[in-house]
């Protein structure tokens, strides 16, 4: 009893350690792990016992037999399967050239040249080198985003390395599977006729398993033949199910089949996704947190002293400075990635928790099949895993600037809010060379604003995984732009620090408008107008003008004639190097203007005859 809620008390210590110093939490974990495992055994306690024994040994011990390994394979099945929910189809079709190629390209350059290295630096068997190999090309989300959250970078580099972690987990999970499948069916005989039927099982009983229960699932939840206090219990007994059906008729196929039922019901037109994806997020980290303590405590000291040597140093060294770049180099040949770029790309790949979780699981199966050099599998990967998590996290953000990728200022402008006058905005930004991304919680205007080529997420500004989106690492403005004050205020105070480096605005609020005393200094384009006066001017008036200035005192008028038609909001003021500066609701309040400046306003054209007699 004490060994377990010891295992989840120490595993959420973790997770909130790696929170507050914004490293990934698989860190933290797998070094409790080693300490309270293999290390406690060795140098602490008196009787030689490790302080938490996965494996049941006659007088202690969590998992009898091969319960461990039960254990690990059902968590993974549910971390894999919440990875395929977020997998959106539209999303994968505009996905560049350059990802599909780390995906596919970089992914075979991994597995032939990890193998490669492991064979003849290590002197491994073929087949062990090339499960090595295949459980390497997993990089994943779960590491990387803690690692480039708090680094500004241009939105193709952060894109880059949040789809190749996103995509490649189920690729490298697959691969590492057939494999093993290969490896554990034929022994040394490897490829033969018997291994490839049982590759055919496993792709033909995993994708089929997995589609068809996801429908069925998605059937009944849009029926509504589920209570609601039982969906996300029912949906995890499901994945369960699938796995472990899958797995009867065709050995090692589970996987397949969990991350192919997320895919599906990711992309499907099913009610309360968010609650299902909101359950398997907050149990992900929880097993995320038991697991790697588990498996790190599970390594004995035998395991660790077999990689000590100089030999270990060579093939981790290979993989970051050879295997690393030369995939990434040729996946982005004829890219319009700067060679800058690239090289920071192919810094930046720490392994996380498929690998670490499969490599346990194949190995220990390996070893109680006999099989020659398995016992280098775990020992092995988990260095590659701990080695590249502490590189990344404790030199990414140098080597940005050394190289630089690091953007000195933010000017991607973030809109809270993608109703009408917000998808006018966001499109006039992105055609004059800001990065604009648009958030709402309302799918029908983020729906509507992709078509518009603008982007847009579907976010709750209240939730706190608004902060865990590295493309918005380069966001130095933020606007909020709703119809509800509260949700403006809030985003402001929430979000003004990580975001609005550079400004934070809000639309006034009816109340403010009626006190001149009352403009907020980060009042939105005009004291006189709020969202409703955005809205019906939208709907008059559906474009953005542009009005040329003569200097500072020309400015000032044209503010003046805004002030009393109804009819022109200001937005912006464009330099002569076209750069837009927001204006705030202090719209007097401008530096030097220069003839050449432009203002942009939103309404009807200005009256020229006016603008003349006023001079």
């Amino acid at each position: 009893m004490l060994e377990l809620a010891g295992i989840i008390i120490l595993g959420i210590l973790a997770q909130w350690f790696a929170w507050k110093f914004k490293i990934p939490a698989i860190l933290p974990l797998i070094i409790i792990g080693l300490l309270v495992g293999p290390v406690a055994a060795e140098y602490i306690s008196e009787d030689g016992s490790k302080w938490i024994e996965p494996i049941w040994n006659g007088e202690k011990g969590l998992f009898p037999g091969e319960g461990l390994y039960y254990f690990v394979s059902l968590a993974i099945s549910i971390i894999l399967f919440e990875g395929g929910l977020t997998l959106k189809r539209a999303e994968i079709k505009t996905l560049g050239p350059v990802i599909t190629k780390l995906i596919t390209l970089g992914s075979a350059v991994t597995f032939f040249g990890g193998g490669i290295l492991a064979h003849f630096i290590f002197g491994l068997s073929w087949q062990i080198s090339f499960l090595f190999s295949a459980l390497i090309i997993v990089t994943g989300p779960t590491v990387i985003t803690p690692i480039l959250r708090n680094i500004p970078l241009k939105k193709d580099i952060s894109a880059v390395l949040k789809w190749e972690g996103i995509l490649i987990d189920p690729i490298g999970a697959l691969v590492a599977v057939l494999v093993f499948e290969f490896i554990s069916v034929e022994g040394d005989s490897g490829f033969t006729k018997t291994a490839l039927i049982e590759f055919g099982k496993i792709i033909l009983f995993g994708t089929t398993f997995g589609f068809t229960f996801a429908h069925a699932l998605a059937f009944a939840i849009n029926k509504k033949l589920i209570p609601h206090y039982l969906l996300n219990v029912v949906s995890l007994s499901t994945v369960l199910l699938v796995f472990v059906e899958s797995e009867i008729f065709a050995h090692e196929s589970g996987l397949l089949a969990v991350v192919v039922m997320g895919m599906v019901l990711g992309n499907s037109k099913l009610i309360n996704i968010k609650q299902l994806l909101y359950f398997k997020e907050s149990l992900s980290i929880l097993l995320i947190s038991i697991l790697f303590i588990l498996l790190a405590a599970n390594i004995n000291i035998e395991d660790l002293m077999l990689i000590y040597t100089g030999k270990t140093v060579t093939i981790f060294l290979a993989v970051i400075f050879i295997v690393r770049p030369i995939a990434v180099f040729l996946s982005t040949w004829g890219s319009h990635l700067k060679f800058n770029e690239k090289l920071f790309i192919s810094w930046v790949g720490p392994r996380g928790i498929v690998a670490a979780g499969i490599a346990s699981l194949f190995g220990s199966k390996l070893i109680m099949q006999g099989v020659e050099d398995a016992e280098y599998i775990t020992p092995l990967v988990f260095m590659i895993v701990l080695g590249t998590v502490l590189l990344n996290a404790t030199t990414a953000r140098f080597f940005a600037k050394l190289i630089g990728v690091f953007l000195v200022k933010s000017e991607g402008i973030l809109i809270v809010g993608a109703s009408k006058i917000s998808r006018l905005i966001g499109h006039y930004l992105e055609t004059n060379g800001r990065h604009v991304v648009l958030i709402d919680s309302n799918e029908s205007n983020v729906e509507k604003a992709n078509e518009m080529d603008l982007e847009a997420i579907t976010a709750d500004i209240y939730s706190d995984t608004l902060l865990d989106n590295i493309e918005l690492n380069d966001m130095g403005y933020l606007m909020a732009l709703t119809g509800n004050s509260d949700i403006n205020k809030y985003a402001i105070s929430k979000f003004g620090d990580q975001f609005g480096e550079n400004g934070s605005f809000r639309l006034v609020t009816p109340q403010e408008i009626l006190d001149d005393n009352n403009n907020p200094k980060e009042g939105l384009f005009s004291h006189k107008d709020d969202y409703n006066s955005l809205m019906e001017l939208t709907s008059k008036y559906p474009s953005i003008q542009e009005m040329e200035l003569e200097d500072k005192e020309h400015y000032l008028k044209l503010i003046e004639i805004t002030n009393k038609d109804k009819d022109i909001i200001p937005l912006f003021i464009k330099d002569l190097d076209g750069e837009l500066h927001i204006i705030s609701s202090y719209n007097l309040d401008v530096e030097t203007i220069e003839k050449g400046f432009q203002l942009v306003y939103l309404g009807k054209p200005f009256d020229v005859e006016i603008v003349q007699n006023m001079s």
